[in-house]
């Protein structure tokens, strides 16, 4: 497994509705796709010509471009199970998590405003503590690379946005006990034939910290990591947490080769911005504006 290693896609995670119950697109069908999001994916593009606002905020210099492809096999999701290609139905939210996430949302309202209350109001993306290091891993719009190494009795995943690393023992272990919250979760991995399964437990209980905010208490994560010949590894994963959906459901994305190394993600919001941002709220508290 070991290498550096790119999951860049433009395949959607759910399968859109306008494809109904088709699984994979006919090749004219995946060209058009392929063009409608490179130009809906534009950051260069403006409203009105080039005097006018830019509609988003970084610009395609940055975008890794192979966010732009789609699967060779043109599937229309990367979730395989259920059929639909889509996750099963929400369950309604425990009253704790509800809690959690009213207060995220007016926090997040606050920093809309230019009139947060505190570092913890902005997200954790934003603080640089956690982004698509933690699993499980998909696309992002860039820094879409991971390395693997391998030891005697440990498996560790490094990601290239944040840099952080997860180190998965592979000595059968039990996990951390139920208190011992961690952000990447608490992972343990055995082999099965040649396939890598690692199972991911005990995630923080912050709102965000879990993928697509699954109740940290009952989320269990499995991941399987298969090597699908000399430049490729089949990732899938299957997501399951009762409190959150009625069944479990599992995604599919490959992992190709990369070349090069990964750099330093020197990630500074953290570090500078939200001084800045917290000090501009002061002031227009002092001036009595809202």
């Amino acid at each position: 497994m070991q290498g550096i290693w790119n999951n860049a896609t433009s395949t959607p995670l759910q399968r859109p509705e306008r494809f109904g119950d088709k699984t994979v697109l006919e090749e004219e069908e995946a060209n058009q796709f392929e063009e409608e999001l490179a130009r809906n994916q534009n950051r260069d593009n403006r409203n009105g010509g080039p005097e006018a606002q830019v509609i988003a905020g970084y610009n395609e210099f940055w975008m890794d471009s192979r966010r732009l492809e789609l699967l060779k096999d043109h599937r229309t999701s990367l979730i395989v199970d259920p059929p639909t290609g889509r996750m099963p139905p929400r369950l309604p939210p425990t009253p704790e998590m509800e809690k959690a996430r009213a207060a995220r949302a007016a926090a997040q309202a606050r920093v809309n405003a230019g009139m947060p209350n505190d570092p913890e109001d902005f997200g954790l993306a934003v603080r640089c503590i956690v982004r698509n290091d933690a699993p499980p891993h998909l696309s992002a719009l860039y820094n879409n690379d991971f390395q693997i190494y391998q030891s005697p009795g440990y498996v560790v995943i490094q990601a290239e946005m944040i840099h952080s690393a997860r180190v998965i023992p592979l000595d059968g272990r039990q996990h951390l006990g139920n208190a011992i919250r961690q952000w990447q979760g608490d992972a343990r991995g055995h082999w099965e034939g040649s396939t890598l399964v690692v199972e991911t437990t005990n995630f923080r209980k912050e709102e965000g910290a879990t993928y697509q905010n699954a109740n940290p208490d009952s989320l269990k994560l499995v991941e399987r990591f298969t090597r699908a010949g000399a430049d490729n590894i089949t990732y899938e994963f299957t997501v399951s947490d009762p409190a959150t959906w009625g069944r479990p459901w599992t995604a599919r994305i490959p992992w190709k080769k990369a070349d090069g190394e990964i750099y330093e993600y020197a990630c500074r919001e953290g570090d500078y911005d939200i001084r800045h941002l917290l000090q501009m709220a002061r002031k227009r508290e002092k001036a009595g504006q809202q």
